[in-house]
Formats: structure tokens, sequence, C-alpha cells
């Protein structure tokens, strides 16, 4: 059955939403927009949460948000999107998991539900009204989603093993 203009409207909304949020929270910790901390003090907050060393690792962080929900927000490129920010995510989870799920507790609940979209938009595709229909889906294929989705579950199992072993005593509990 082919794609409806509804479901493609439907995941062009799904895409604009999910992508905003990503790329504001970027841009919280690169820029300090937003009311967000910015690189300086995002940089020491990712060492205080066992990221070392801060500063690249607020970079990657927030540069994985920002870049994640911008080309989501335009379909470009939608499986390495879905992916870098799904990733990005899985990283704010590992903080925030002491918290338990709720987000009322300091839980993970909101950067899983962003990861799980981001992941199911690079997994689903942008539809009709996108950057990558426009451009004959050069950079949405089987293949990129795939290598796309394995680069960056490597990626993060790495970074979160070894913030696991700088964190003697257990993560730190997130800040509200």
């Amino acid at each position: 059955m082919a794609r409806s203009r509804r479901q493609d409207a439907g995941l062009l909304v799904l895409r604009a939403g999910t992508g905003g949020v990503l790329f504001a929270h970027g841009a919280q910790i690169l820029f300090g927009w937003f009311g967000g901390p910015g690189l300086a003090a995002a940089s020491v907050g990712m060492e205080r949460m066992g990221f070392r060393p801060g500063r690249p690792s607020a970079l990657l962080a927030g540069g994985s948000q920002l870049a994640g929900g911008t080309l989501l927000a335009a379909g470009l490129a939608t499986p390495v999107a879905g992916a870098v920010a799904a990733g990005a995510m899985a990283g704010a989870v590992a903080v925030h998991t002491p918290g338990g799920f709720f987000s009322v507790s300091g839980g993970y609940e909101f950067p899983a539900l962003l990861g799980w979209t981001a992941a199911a938009l690079g997994i689903a595709g942008p539809g009709r009204y996108s950057a990558d229909h426009l451009t004959g889906h050069r950079l949405n294929r089987p293949r990129t989603a795939r290598l796309a989705f394995l680069a960056t579950a490597a990626l993060t199992a790495a970074v979160l093993r070894r913030r696991a072993a700088r964190l003697p005593h257990g993560p730190e509990e997130p800040t509200p």
C-alpha cells in the first residue's frame, strides 16, 4: 500500500516537532540559547556526569542534538539524523536512569521518548514532504540506515562504557 498524503503530512509534523525540540536542546548546550547553560557550563556539567573530557563531550552531545534535530526537521539524511539523535538521547537516558522512569523524579522519560521518536523516524523515512524526497532519497537508503544505526550504536556503547568505568560509585543523580 502506498503512503498517503495524510501519512506524509503526519511524518512532516512529527519530524518538525521532534527536530525542533532536539535543535533547541542542542542550542542550549552549545550556545546558551533558550535559557541553556552554554558550552562552558555544559562542559563542567558533562564532567560531573562522568563524560570526560567535558568540552568534547558537550560538543558531541550538543552537536548531535542540534544537527540531528535540524536534519530531522528538514527530512534530510533522515536515517543518519535519526540515528545520531537517538544516540545522543541514549546518553541522556543513562544520566537520568537513577531517577527512574518519570521526568517528575528526574527520570529518563523525556529523553527516551525523543530518542525512540528520532529512531523511528530514521527507520520509517521522512515522507514526501522532505528534503530527502526532493533529492531523490540519495541520503535515505536502506544501506545508509543500516550503517548509520550500527555506527551510532557502536559509538554510543563505547561512550557509555567509558563513562561507566569512570564512575566507581555509580552514576550521579541528574540535577533537576
